[in-house]
């Protein structure tokens, strides 16, 4: 592998990192939220670095596609619940999610 492709996965890695820090330390619902895109677009260069590595460029571009795709209709349902949540507890922290209990 050449050395562009190993700091790219350096960045891949520094991405992951910050939002996997943002899932673990964060308590608001928004603030998870970026913390998944974060990790999302980390997978995103994972794959376009890995396919521009591997000379395969055209599939890795269409993973992505489909990766972002996936990631646009899971960010939307998201942030409706997201909504639905601060109406009913009107916090967008996420221990006040125990009151949504049956």
């Amino acid at each position: 592998m050449n050395n562009l492709w190993i700091l790219n996965m350096g960045f891949v890695a520094l991405l992951i990192g910050i939002g996997l820090y943002c899932l673990l330390a964060m308590k608001n619902t928004v603030k998870l939220l970026i913390g998944v895109e974060i990790i999302a677009k980390g997978v995103t260069l994972a794959l376009v670095a890995s396919g521009y590595a591997r000379d395969n460029l055209m599939l890795a571009q269409a993973m992505v596609i489909t990766v972002i795709v996936i990631d646009v209709a899971v960010i939307a349902t998201a942030l409706a619940l997201i909504i639905s949540i601060n109406r009913h507890t009107k916090s967008l922290d996420v221990s006040k999610l125990t009151q949504l209990k049956g």
